[in-house]
């Protein structure tokens, strides 16, 4: 399970930006090689209300990325259980069960990208 807190990355200067005197900062959530290669699936503005849980489910051959905007959830993927909240990321990778549930008292919101690996994959509910 990768998690990434944005609260424990440093912003640096983006790379079209003069290091001396940045006029855009970025921090690095994923770099090439944290994700397998493939083409993007979907990009999704999501949301979960207070006390609602996502089914849990794998995809075939589609990896997600899960970046919280706002509120607090528990995740589980396979195995392991993680508490986000606004700021941290967490990816589930192809086959790996997945499910969220809001455990804050505001909904949250969350970004979601797939990245398809191969052809013909799809959501396998569990």
């Amino acid at each position: 399970m990768k998690i990434v807190r944005l609260q424990d990355l440093d912003f640096i200067p983006a790379s079209h930006e003069d290091p001396k005197d940045p006029g855009a900062l970025k921090k690095v959530l994923l770099k090439r090689g944290d994700l397998p290669e493939g083409r993007i699936q979907m990009i999704n503005w999501s949301k979960i209300p207070v006390g609602k849980t996502f089914a849990p489910h794998y995809h075939q051959s589609m990896i997600e990325v899960f970046i919280i905007m706002s509120g607090k959830v528990k995740v589980k993927i396979d195995n392991e259980e993680a508490i986000l909240e606004k700021g941290d990321m967490i990816i589930a990778m192809e086959k790996q069960v997945h499910t969220m549930t809001n455990i804050g008292d505001k909904d949250v919101d969350y970004f979601a990208m797939g990245v398809a690996t191969s052809e013909g994959g799809k959501s396998v509910n569990v």
